[in-house]
């Protein structure tokens, strides 16, 4: 019995030996065999690296080395940058895995006073101070084989959702011997921002946000709005709300995509962003309110009216009115926040675009029998209207607007992509231009000379046309903050999404193309939205006639207290006046809970989601774990009855 007992001691003992080493053995075989074996399983795949980084990181030819500052230890206390660290590390580590030895990682953690800090302060990083008065670092270097460098100075909770789109471009930039040319021919001041070139000159220049992404992205070479030809080295050309362009120039222009060159172009009936980005919120020095084309857009196979808008009421931007103490906001029928639903998702321009915020945009239509393909890529809803840019121009009230709103039920196209064969919009090259006082002839900004006349394309055009410039407005879809003496972008709409997208796709790079999106930047509550524009054209209507009525009510009661004070009222007039006046109080205690009405059901559904989202949600969880427990203690019971 005593030797029985030790026996089983014995094997128990061994058991749990052989157990531990088991234990242990599996975990350092999983460590090794599996270790790049990832299960994500984010709502949004955060960990999970997109086609479009693989290919970028397949794509590497020669050695590039990231290095990654992070001041772990003084990062401890810091929850949120701790986090946020772990994921920038995975990333980085899905990289390194994906580029098959092209791409070497090193973490550095800059300590106080020590060289790795000195380096990462030479490199251009920086460091976040803490309430210490120590300094964490958290950011990244990239070096190339040919003195490359690339640098995010700090990892801001802002770019989070942009972070694999930040990491691919930087490993793409170091890959890439030299960048692509991008032509701007624009009278935007997208380089000085608002302002304008005063403020330039100042040095208080704050370039659009969308500017420093293409600076960031591409080689930049500006156009001046008069030449005889676009310069060979521009792959892509962007107009952006250009001057009226003289003949030569239109005709450079039409040369360009007749010997294979890729066009974005960016017209607008009413450009909001050329009447306020001047110095003091005045109007750019030599703007043009509106810009065209003149017969490019007809050859391409696109009809645009500069003198016509396009209104929505359904994708209606909320404005700021100040005109009732009550109701601060008004939907601005005129500024369009175009969703997910209104673009094409098929077209890998616009395939993650989820909102883009516009300003008093124009439309196309195609042209009948044009040899091109017409494919909306933006698109009003059917609750449009088409207004004259002239009624525009006096500034409509927004509530005049909604009241006054007869829905055409046709949607607009704002933006197209225009594809296949084009041909010349011009017979032969323009004349020369006219002499000058001395007979010379007039000087033309542009060295390089036409070339011979091409009638047909060489090959087929691949041109994106937009009808709308202030996409380009930060004031539209971003809000900037300074941060450690950087200006750091928050994104409230993906209008640097689309025209990032747009000119890659023209370059022939798709790549990036997915990575730009996500995490959606504005995720709106439509059934609340939906409900508060119902809620309020349903008050418009009340309040329109309320007013009527109230204005009605006062002005008799002016007439019958004038005609009381110049003869004296008798009984009957009296009655009458107060009569009026209950009617006026009546009148505006109506308004005032029809006012009160809109905002109780926006407010009673907001209830409701919270309900739904905080103690709907827990309660059936906990009414199913009950069920469970007492279905699990009746299944005990009876198995214990029955073996009794």
């Amino acid at each position: 019995m005593f030797n029985g007992q030790i026996s089983r001691s014995a094997y128990r003992i061994i058991m749990l030996v052989l157990l531990a080493v088991l234990f242990l053995s599996v975990n350092m075989f999983s460590n090794v065999v599996f270790r790049s074996a990832r299960i994500d399983l984010t709502e949004s795949s955060l960990y999970t690296l997109s086609d479009g980084t693989r290919e970028v990181a397949a794509a590497i030819e020669e050695p590039i080395t990231l290095r990654f500052f992070y001041s772990e230890k003084l990062a401890t206390d810091y929850g949120r940058i701790r986090t946020y660290a772990g994921h920038v590390r995975d990333l980085l580590e899905e990289i390194r895995t994906a580029a098959g030895g092209n791409i070497r990682l090193e973490v550095i953690e800059p300590e106080p006073f020590s060289e790795e800090e000195d380096l990462a302060m030479s490199l251009g990083l920086k460091g976040a101070p803490t309430q210490t008065g120590d300094v964490i670092y958290f950011g990244l270097v990239g070096t190339n084989s040919v003195d490359g460098l690339e640098a995010i100075p700090f990892f801001t909770d802002e770019r989070e959702q942009y972070l694999e789109y930040d990491l691919a471009r930087m490993i793409q930039n170091l890959s890439r011997p030299a960048r692509p040319v991008l032509g701007i021919v624009t009278n935007l001041p997208l380089d000085t921002g608002t302002g304008g070139l005063m403020s330039a000159m100042r040095g208080e220049s704050l370039p659009f946000m969308i500017y420093e992404e293409l600076r960031n992205r591409f080689e930049i070479e500006f156009l001046e709005q008069q030449f005889q030809k676009v310069p060979s080295r521009v792959d892509v050309l962007m107009v952006a709300h250009p001057v009226p362009l003289d003949t030569p120039t239109l005709y450079a222009l039409d040369q360009f995509v007749m010997r294979g060159g890729h066009v974005l172009a960016f017209v607008d009936p009413h450009s909001e962003v050329s009447l306020t980005a001047g110095p003091n919120g005045e109007p750019v020095r030599g703007y043009t309110e509106q810009s065209d084309l003149g017969p490019l857009l007809e050859s391409w196979g696109a009809h645009y009216d500069p003198s016509k808008v396009a209104g929505d009421r359904k994708l209606a931007q909320r404005v700021q009115t100040g005109l009732d103490a009550r109701r601060q906001e008004s939907d601005y029928v005129l500024w369009l926040a175009v969703p997910r639903e209104n673009v094409d998702t098929d077209d890998l321009v616009t395939a993650d675009v989820s909102r883009l915020n516009l300003g008093t945009a124009g439309y196309f239509t195609p042209v009948e029998n044009a040899t091109t393909v017409f494919s909306p890529l933006v698109t009003t809803s059917e609750e449009s209207q088409i207004y004259d840019v002239e009624d525009v121009k006096k500034g409509p009230r927004p509530d005049d607007l909604i009241r006054n709103f007869v829905p055409s039920e046709e949607r607009y196209v704002i933006a197209a992509r225009l594809s296949g064969p084009v041909t010349s919009a011009f017979d032969g090259p323009p004349e020369e231009e006219p002499a000058g006082p001395d007979g010379a002839a007039a000087p033309r900004r542009s060295q390089e000379k036409a070339g011979p006349h091409i009638a047909q394309s060489q090959e087929d055009a691949n041109i994106i046309v937009f009808a709308d410039s202030d996409i380009f407005d930060d004031r539209f879809w971003v809000r900037t903050e300074s941060y450690l003496g950087e200006r750091v972008a928050q994104p409230i709409a993906d209008n640097a999404v689309f025209v990032l997208s747009a000119i890659d796709n023209l370059m022939g790079s798709n790549e990036l193309i997915s990575l730009r999106a996500r995490a959606k930047s504005d995720r709106p509550f439509t059934v609340v939205e939906a409900l508060r524009r119902s809620a309020e054209r349903r008050f418009l209507a009340e309040q329109e006639t309320l007013e009527k009525k109230i204005e009605t009510a006062e002005r008799n009661l002016t007439a019958l207290q004038t005609d009381g004070a110049s003869g004296g009222a008798d009984g009957e007039e009296e009655a009458t006046i107060k009569q009026f006046r209950r009617e006026l109080l009546e009148s505006r205690k109506a308004l005032r809970d029809v006012q009160g009405d809109l905002r109780r059901d926006v407010e009673r559904l907001g209830a409701q989601l919270r309900f739904f989202n905080i103690a709907l949600v827990p309660l059936l969880l906990s009414v199913v774990a009950i069920v469970a427990a007492i279905l699990r203690y009746r299944r005990r019971k009876a198995r214990v009855e029955k073996g009794a």
